[in-house]
């Protein structure tokens, strides 16, 4: 069994319910309520994939639509020598082993210029408030974790309706899902988004 998991309720309305082969997960939004929701449900077992979807800031005006992650750093830990990135005993950086961008993690909603700047010279181009805490869970397990994230704003002035609209947008999208699993899961996975909806084959 495969588990979709998303922060919020509103993230998954573009997904049919039920979908063949998966179970769904939503586990609020923040670091720690992802981390305490994803635990619980694979220390029950029965899960051998994560499928993470959900909408991030930008950080960089030129990425725009769909991506799958393939690293989070946390933007708002120092270590004890108040190096910006570093928490004082979990990694620096996590991986999915695919993908290819970096999303800041952090909990707090990102939503001007000083903090996007910031999180710049981490090396991310989007941030959201639940990655990092999924892919460090998802490793403790040795399940894989596939996180596919749709950009939803530019994590400055406005970003807070920007996201709004978006999320709006995509609950009252019609539901999409593959044809056939082998489709949605074999080899290389192609996402689309489309206008309010986002589907993975």
């Amino acid at each position: 069994m495969k588990l979709l998991v998303a922060a919020l309720a509103s993230e998954l309305d573009a997904f049919e319910d039920p979908l063949d082969g998966f179970e769904r997960l939503v586990t609020g939004p923040g670091k720690l309520q992802a981390a305490y929701a994803l635990t619980r449900r694979l220390d029950a077992s029965g899960i051998d994939e994560v499928v993470v979807v959900g909408t991030a800031g930008s950080v960089d005006a030129s990425v725009t639509g769909v991506h799958e992650v393939a690293a989070a750093i946390q933007h708002d830990v120092t270590d004890i020598d108040g190096v910006a990135g570093q928490h004082v005993s979990l990694p620096a950086r996590v991986e999915t082993g695919g993908g290819t961008v970096t999303i800041a993690t952090g909990d707090h909603f990102v939503d001007d210029a000083d903090a996007v700047a910031s999180i710049r010279t981490l090396g991310a181009t989007l941030v959201d408030m639940e990655t990092y805490a999924y892919i460090w869970v998802a490793e403790r397990f040795g399940v894989p974790i596939t996180v596919l994230k749709a950009v939803s704003d530019s994590a400055q002035d406005d970003a807070i309706t920007d996201w709004r609209s978006t999320v709006a947008a995509r609950s009252c999208a019609p539901r999409s899902g593959a044809a056939t699993a082998s489709e949605r899961w074999g080899g290389r996975r192609c996402v689309r988004a489309g206008r309010g909806s986002v589907r993975v084959t």
